[in-house]
């Protein structure tokens, strides 16, 4: 299977347009930016706090950051994979160069490889990581 490691620039610059607008309707659907903004109510330290109360806040308010994000992200697969599965197919399919109508004609196994594939290339993990920094500034 194509995928972005792999493909003519061309077919990148195309392919990459429709993953971005998929992209975009999936984080909306799946509701990850409300989910991953979720936080636990952490205890607060009093300023008298002795430096054993301290530590026992500073280890507790890490496992109700550790406990949250562990319920994030099995909130996000519980809306990605049960709730709008069709959307989680289409960027599935579209990142492996596949029309989502399609998406039944290739095995699992052979979507997983290309996404592996994908994930492997440092240059295409660089490129949707300088994104990723980019969305989160104002350019």
């Amino acid at each position: 299977m194509k995928n972005l490691a792999t493909c003519k620039p061309t077919e990148f610059v195309a392919q990459t347009a429709k993953i971005r607008e998929a992209v975009s309707n999936w984080v909306d659907v799946v509701d990850l930016i409300n989910i991953k903004n979720t936080q636990p109510d952490y205890i607060k330290l009093s300023e008298n706090a002795t430096q054993e109360e301290k530590a026992e806040v500073i280890l507790y308010n890490a496992e109700l950051k550790r406990q949250q994000a562990l319920d994030n992200f099995n909130q996000v697969l519980d809306n990605a994979l049960s709730k709008h599965p069709e959307e989680t197919l289409n960027v599935l399919a579209l990142c492996c160069f596949v029309d989502p109508k399609n998406v039944d004609d290739y095995t699992m196994d052979q979507y997983l490889e290309c996404i592996l594939d994908m994930i492997q290339s440092k240059s295409v993990i660089s490129f949707f990581s300088l994104l990723a920094r980019l969305d989160q500034k104002s350019i």
